[in-house]
């Protein structure tokens, strides 16, 4: 491991990752990587359930992590790599509860049996790893409640900044371009070549209709 992410997912992770593997510090793993790969589930659900080793059997061929699962884990994936960086990626905490409420809290309440519909049936096997990350993450807290929410995502960021030493933590909003993170991760800003900007929820679907059974 090289980069661990500690930011929540739809924090812009998926325009993270694309970045992390143009600067050389690719593959990234993400959720869309968990849905091609179902073998994995174990893995981190037995990391979720007390034995954080288990998780590098899921990222053995990746040299950096971003968006749950890898997310939920940042303190036990950052103890086991003292040599890795630490990204945190942020955006307002409004703006984050509006994209996860709209892209994710449906999925999340049937995970945690608050409501058993599921629009995406392709996820149901990957319903009870999410319930672990709901539980882990945001406690028995109504998922629908924005202002419990946001104050969870603060608390987070409050967190890793307390936990992680200056020198080895980025707090990073997609918004600021490739200069702090390449200057970060030292290495160059892409010469002439903007930093990507990536639909997340379209990112997701497209991950989704990938691994659809024909």
């Amino acid at each position: 491991m090289r980069v661990i992410g500690a930011g929540f997912g739809r924090t812009g992770t998926v325009s993270v990752r694309e970045a992390l593997s143009r600067l050389g510090f690719g593959p990234c793993y993400h959720f869309s990587e968990l849905i091609g790969n179902p073998a994995h589930l174990e893995h981190w659900t037995a990391a979720l359930d007390g034995a954080p080793a288990a998780a590098d059997r899921a990222l053995a061929e990746y040299q950096s992590t971003l968006d749950w699962p890898g997310a939920s884990l940042w303190r036990e994936l950052a103890d086991r790599h003292p040599d890795a960086k630490v990204l945190l990626t942020v955006r307002d905490p409004r703006s984050w509860y509006r994209s996860f409420a709209s892209a994710l809290l449906p999925m999340w309440q049937a995970a945690t049996a608050e409501d058993p519909r599921l629009g995406i049936p392709e996820l149901a096997p990957f319903l009870p790893l999410i319930a672990r990350i709901s539980g882990r993450q945001f406690g028995e807290g109504d998922l629908a409640d924005a202002e419990y929410m946001t104050g969870v995502f603060t608390r987070h960021i409050e967190d890793v900044r307390a936990a992680i030493a200056p020198e080895r933590l980025l707090v990073f909003d997609v918004a600021q371009g490739w200069e702090p993170l390449c200057e970060f991760l030292g290495v160059a800003v892409p010469d002439g070549e903007p930093f990507p900007h990536l639909n997340d929820s379209r990112s997701f679907r497209d991950a989704v209709d990938a691994h659809r059974e024909p």
